[in-house]
C-alpha cells in the first residue's frame, strides 16, 4: 500500500487550522469585549465592570500565547506541506502575511502596556484608550489573513505567463471579489463567539453557586447576552452577503452545501436528511427559500451541481457542515433574545437554572459553529487549493516524513491545550470576582455591609 502524503497533509493542516482556530477567535473577539466592559464601568464609575475588564485581560493573555505557537505552526506548514502553492502564489500572498504579523506585533505592544498600566493614569480614560490599538490589532490580523483565503477563493491580482503568476499586484490580490464578504463574516463571528464564551463561563459561575447570581455576575451576564444577541444578527447578515457572493461566484461550493443538483428557479432550501443517489430523504425543505438567499429573489434560477464537471466538485458532506453552522447560529440569536426578554419581566427569573444552562452551552456551540463554518469553507473549494489554477494534489508535498510531522504536531497541540488549560485553572479556580473585588474595591464591601 502506498503511502498517501496528500490525505497526510490534508489531515495535518486541518488539524492545525482546526486547533488555532480557537485561539484566533478569542484574540480577535475578547479584546473589543474587555474594551466594552472597561469603557461601561468608567461611564458609570461601577467597579465591576471594570473588575471584568481586568480579569478577562488576564485569561486573554493566556489564550495570546497558545495562539502564538499555533499561528507560527501554520506558517510553516505553508512552506514545508505545501511547497509548490507557495512557489506558484508566495509573491502574491506575501505581503497580506507580512502585513498580519505586524499588525500582530502592534497589538502585543499595547497589550503588554495596557496590562501593566491599572490604576496608573489620573485619567481612567487614558488606559482604556490603550486597548484600542489592542483591538484594532487583533482585528486588522484577522482581516489580512482572510484576504489571504480569499485570494484562495477567488484569485485576482495578476496574470498567467508559462504557468507562472506575472504582473503581480498585491494591493489587487488582497481586495480580491471575495474579500469584503469574508471579512465580515469573520470579524462578527469572532466577536459572536467571543461574547458567547464569556457569557457561558458566567452562567456556569452562576450555575455552581446554586443559581445565586452576584451583582458582579448578573452584570456581566446582560451586558454579555445583549452583545451576543447584537453579533448574532451582524453575523447572520453576513451569512446572507456569503451565500450571494458564493452564487454569483462559487455557484459548485453553494449547490453542495444545499444538495442543489439540478439548476432551477423557485429552488428549495434543504435542510438536513440523507442523500439517495441524487435525491435527498428526509430533509426539511423551504420552498424557493434557496433563489431568495441567492439573489433575492424568489424566482431567480439557482445553478445546479449538473453544470460542472465530476472532477470540480465538493463532497456532498459539506452540506451537514453548513447545516449545523447555520444552525447554531439561529440558537445564538434565540438565546440571548429569550434572555433578554425574560429579565424585562420582574415576575420571571431570567437565572433559572434550564435558561443559564443554554447560556452556558452557547459557548463551545459557538466555538463549534466556527469549526463548522471553517471546514465548509475550505472543503466547499475543493479540489483547488487555489480556485481554478492549483488544486490540493498538485500543492501538497511528496515528502515521506509528513506522517511523522503529523504526529509531533499533534503531541505539540496535546501540550498546549493541557497547558491553556492548567494555567486558566490556576488564575481563576480560587480567585472568584466576588475576592477580588473585595481587594481591588474595598469600598463595595462596606456600602454592602450598610
Amino acid at each position: 500500500m502506498e503511502f498517501d502524503t496528500v490525505m497526510m497533509s490534508r489531515l495535518l493542516t486541518g488539524m492545525t487550522l482546526a486547533f488555532h482556530i480557537i485561539f484566533a477567535t478569542i484574540g480577535v473577539g475578547v479584546p473589543l469585549m474587555i474594551a466594552i466592559a472597561e469603557f461601561i464601568g468608567i461611564r458609570k464609575n461601577d467597579p465591576h465592570y471594570l473588575m471584568m475588564a481586568r480579569r478577562w485581560a488576564r485569561g486573554f493573555v493566556i489564550t495570546v500565547a497558545i495562539g502564538v505557537v499555533t499561528g507560527t505552526a501554520i506558517g510553516l506548514q505553508l512552506s514545508l506541506v505545501w511547497p509548490n502553492f507557495m512557489q506558484l502564489a508566495g509573491n502574491v500572498i506575501a505581503l497580506p502575511l507580512f502585513m498580519e504579523v505586524f499588525a500582530f506585533f502592534f497589538e502585543a505592544i499595547f497589550l503588554g502596556i495596557y496590562l501593566y498600566t491599572w490604576d496608573r493614569f489620573k485619567s481612567p480614560y487614558t488606559h482604556w484608550a490603550l486597548n484600542i490599538p489592542v483591538v484594532l490589532g487583533a482585528g486588522m490580523s484577522a482581516v489580512f489573513i482572510t484576504t489571504v483565503n480569499g485570494f484562495m477563493n477567488q484569485p485576482e491580482g495578476f496574470a498567467m505567463e508559462n504557468g507562472q503568476f506575472a504582473a503581480v499586484s498585491p494591493i489587487a490580490a488582497m481586495l480580491n471579489t471575495a474579500t469584503p464578504t469574508k471579512v465580515f463574516h469573520v470579524l462578527s463571528s469572532a466577536y459572536l463567539t467571543a461574547a458567547a464564551l464569556l457569557a457561558a463561563i458566567t452562567a456556569f459561575a452562576i450555575l455552581k453557586n446554586r443559581g445565586k447570581a452576584s451583582d458582579y455576575h448578573k452584570k456581566a451576564l446582560k451586558v454579555l447576552m445583549s452583545l451576543v444577541l447584537v453579533f448574532g444578527v451582524l453575523t447572520a447578515l453576513a451569512g446572507d452577503l456569503s451565500a450571494k457572493f458564493l452564487a454569483d461566484h462559487q455557484p459548485e461550493k453553494l449547490a453542495a452545501a444545499e444538495w442543489h443538483f439540478e439548476s432551477e428557479k423557485n429552488a428549495d432550501l434543504v435542510l438536513f436528511g440523507w442523500l439517495d443517489g441524487e435525491e435527498p430523504q428526509g430533509a426539511i425543505r423551504i420552498p424557493g427559500a434557496l433563489s431568495f438567499l441567492a439573489f433575492g429573489d424568489f424566482n431567480a434560477e439557482v445553478t445546479g451541481l449538473e453544470e460542472f464537471p465530476e472532477e470540480e466538485l465538493p463532497p456532498l458532506w459539506v452540506h451537514y457542515m453548513f447545516d449545523l453552522m447555520v444552525t447554531i447560529g439561529g440558537a445564538l440569536i434565540v438565546i440571548p433574545l429569550v434572555y433578554l426578554v425574560i429579565s424585562r419581566v420582574k415576575k420571571w427569573n431570567e437565572h433559572n437554572k434550564g435558561l443559564l444552562w443554554l447560556i452556558a452551552a452557547s459557548g463551545p456551540m459557538a466555538f463549534l459553529a466556527i469549526e463548522f463554518g471553517w471546514f465548509y469553507a475550505e472543503v466547499g473549494r475543493q479540489p483547488w487549493i487555489l480556485r481554478g489554477y492549483m488544486t490540493v494534489e498538485e500543492a501538497a508535498t511528496n515528502s515521506p516524513y509528513i506522517g511523522l510531522m503529523f504526529f509531533l504536531f499533534l503531541a505539540l497541540y496535546i501540550v498546549l491545550g493541557t497547558l491553556c488549560v492548567i494555567t486558566l485553572r490556576k488564575l481563576f479556580r480560587n480567585n472568584p470576582a466576588e475576592l477580588e473585588l473585595e481587594k481591588h474595591y474595598p469600598h463595595l464591601k462596606k456600602e454592602d455591609d450598610q
